[in-house]
């Protein structure tokens, strides 16, 4: 029995049955000390003997009901409560009422006891937490937080509040927010395991990754048999590409938990990034046998197979991104096409389910849809609605959001279409361009302004979506693109939202021509595309653009891609017009702006302008027609090695506040 065990044995001891004073608030003050003291039965005696005195006496009514709470009898729990409130609406009556309800499921009730209870007392820190914790299972957490930090402005010393509001915050995904109640959490109750192991993964989210080791090592340095941990430090380490170290962790994860599928699967990513694809597989196997139906494994195998060009498998592989979390897919009561029936004389909803980049992809299969005979609906984010709904066999376009869906029959996710035609390497449909074509206004407008086409006109973007879980492996800064920016062309920043230290070098360099003020939808974006000889971007949603505009665009790719630019070939068998420029092993864009350097100065060598055409035809239209005469030709070949990207929800549990 320790110290703080043999005070509470003394402090109980000391209290007696048989108080002196036997008035019915007399003995509920006993019960209530009794009860504190875990002498349950005791303390249901007092409450008896009160009520035997006085029936109604509101506290002895509580009384009873806290005791069948502890006894688990909760319907007692909500009756004897009850009573007391009719008597005296209490705010301690209404949270213990609520407490009873939310052990029986009543949630509502509940949310309206605890309501209630805070119109009695405002500044009750207890009635606000727990309001948040049944607003947390009734599936509203935004207002639950709203409800712990009520809490803590009412008692800032609120543990159970402030790891709850952390808790809320992180499962929004506003990790920021989070840290500041993680923050307070380890001020109340400092050194706490679980508290540095949680916000360790809050700051890995928040990709604040210095700060996310130091609190993983925290958590080791008092639990160094926590598996998780070991694994969750290992993933910063590889976000690092410190491959040793995150090796190191991943074993000794694996070591102190063999059946953690989720480290097993870290690890293969590990060895994909090094191009150690025989030994991913291989791990991958073990992660299956593991736990066979664990999606985040399905997912990262499949992004690994497809990039090898297995895309029998990978295509059916990847629709574990719904369970996997990976996506949030939307709810349709209508069943899932995925091309196993007919659909002549049906309509079906294509809907968008990935990234912007991804829905210009997998646009290419609409067409192919409605040659089957059905009608099509077709839904995707606002930005690209305008580009898209004109798409040829797209019978209405809509917003994603739009209020008044259509009725429809079936419905299928874009990315989910390869599997329905059953593509295969040899069989990507690659139109040169299938994207509707620009409205011709729109393209003069850009030929105004940007004047002249007496130099070569190169369209450049640098950088990708900054929360992309692989924008650090992808992006660059402008500057870094310093040694073409000597040659003799006009170059165009085709960059959305700019970063700052982009910002300060763009202001620096007025031979950029900066634009993005009038890149307001992915319309204006063609449109501008169509008027340049070539685009030159990193894995951006711009590249599938471009592409799928059928305009040229050279793509700088990192060591370890996406897996539909397959590896160790500088084509693409989904673009035709599209060049590929990878880094090598050491993952450095420099030797990449190189190569790309040599190669546009011999175009811009060999470029002249062009003669005056028909005031119908656009810069696009004399790019295709040059690709049909010299581009479109024999396939490429499959490649014979690949990779596949680090899944987010594969990483780690969420964050739990207990050891």
């Amino acid at each position: 029995m320790n110290r703080h065990q043999r005070r509470a044995a003394t402090k109980s001891a000391k209290i007696t049955s048989a108080p002196r004073d036997t008035t019915p608030a007399a003995l509920c003050e006993l019960g209530f000390s009794l009860l504190h003291a875990g002498r349950v039965a005791e303390a249901e005696g007092c409450s008896r003997q009160a009520l035997t005195q006085q029936p109604d006496y509101a506290d002895a009514l509580h009384l009873m009901g806290i005791v069948a709470f502890h006894k688990q009898q909760y319907d007692h729990a909500v009756e004897w409560i009850a009573g007391a409130i009719r008597q005296a609406p209490k705010p301690e009556y209404l949270l213990s009422l609520g407490n009873a309800l939310q052990q029986l499921g009543r949630l509502d009730e509940a949310l309206k006891a605890y309501d209630r209870g805070v119109m009695f007392k405002p500044e009750d820190a207890e009635l606000w937490k727990s309001m948040g914790n049944v607003l947390i299972k009734l599936e509203r957490p935004d207002e639950a937080v709203l409800s712990f930090q009520h809490a803590l402005k009412f008692n800032p010393r609120h543990l159970e509040a402030a790891n709850a509001c952390a808790q809320a915050l992180f499962d929004l995904k506003r990790y920021d927010e989070a840290l500041t109640f993680f923050n307070q959490s380890d001020e109340i109750e400092p050194g706490r395991v679980a508290l540095y192991q949680a916000r360790g993964l809050c700051f890995a989210r928040a990709m604040r990754f210095e700060e996310a080791l130091v609190d993983y090592n925290r958590a080791l340095q008092l639990d160094p048999r926590h598996a998780e941990t070991h694994c969750n430090l290992g993933v910063v380490h590889l976000r690092f590409c410190r491959y040793d170290e995150a090796h190191a962790c991943f074993d000794r994860s694996i070591a102190l938990n063999p059946k953690h599928a989720t480290t097993v699967t870290n690890k293969a990513l590990a060895l994909v990034e090094q191009h150690r694809f025989d030994e991913a597989f291989a791990l991958y196997a073990k992660a299956r046998a593991i736990d066979p139906d664990n999606p985040s494994t399905r997912w990262n195998l499949a992004m690994l197979q497809m990039l090898t060009g297995d895309f029998e498998a990978g295509w059916a592989g990847r629709e574990a991104r719904w369970p996997a979390n990976v996506l949030t897919g939307c709810n349709f009561t209508q069943p899932l096409w995925l091309g196993q029936e007919s659909i002549a004389g049906k309509t079906i909803l294509l809907h968008a389910d990935e990234g912007l980049g991804d829905v210009i992809h997998f646009a290419r299969y609409v067409p192919m849809v409605a040659a089957l005979g059905a009608r099509v609906i077709l839904e995707v984010p606002g930005e690209i609605h305008s580009l898209m709904s004109g798409m040829s066999g797209v019978s209405q376009g809509l917003p994603r959001g739009f209020p008044m869906v259509p009725a429809f029959d079936v419905h299928c996710p874009l990315s989910s279409l390869p599997l329905a035609f059953h593509t295969r390497l040899e069989t990507i449909p690659a139109p040169v361009a299938y994207l509707p074509a620009v409205p011709q206004a729109r393209c003069e407008e850009w030929q105004s302004r940007l004047g002249s086409h007496n130099r070569f006109r190169v369209g450049l973007v640098w950088s990708g979506n900054q929360v992309h879980k692989n924008d650090h492996n992808r992006s660059m800064a402008l500057q870094a693109l310093s040694p073409m920016l000597d040659l003799d062309a006009t170059f165009v920043s085709l960059q959305k939202e700019p970063r700052d230290q982009d910002m300060v070098f763009l202001r620096e360099r007025a031979d950029i021509l900066d634009v993005s003020e009038h890149l307001t939808d992915f319309v204006a974006t063609a449109a501008l595309v169509s008027c340049l000889d070539l685009v030159i971007t990193v894995d951006t949603s711009v590249a599938h653009l471009v592409g799928a505009l059928g305009c040229p665009v050279w793509i700088m790719l990192p060591f370890t891609p996406d897996y539909r630019w397959l590896l160790d070939r500088d084509d693409s068998p989904w673009y035709p017009t599209a060049r590929l420029f990878r880094q090598t092993e050491t993952r450095d864009y420099a030797p990449v702006i190189d190569r790309i350097r040599t190669e546009l100065q011999n175009l811009i060598g060999a470029w002249r302008p062009a003669p005056e055409v028909d005031g119908n035809a656009t810069v696009i239209d004399r790019i295709r027609a040059e690709l049909q005469k010299n581009l479109i030709g024999a396939r490429p070949p499959a490649p014979e090695v690949a990779e596949a990207p680090l899944a987010p929800s594969a990483l780690s549990d969420k964050p739990a506040l207990t050891s």
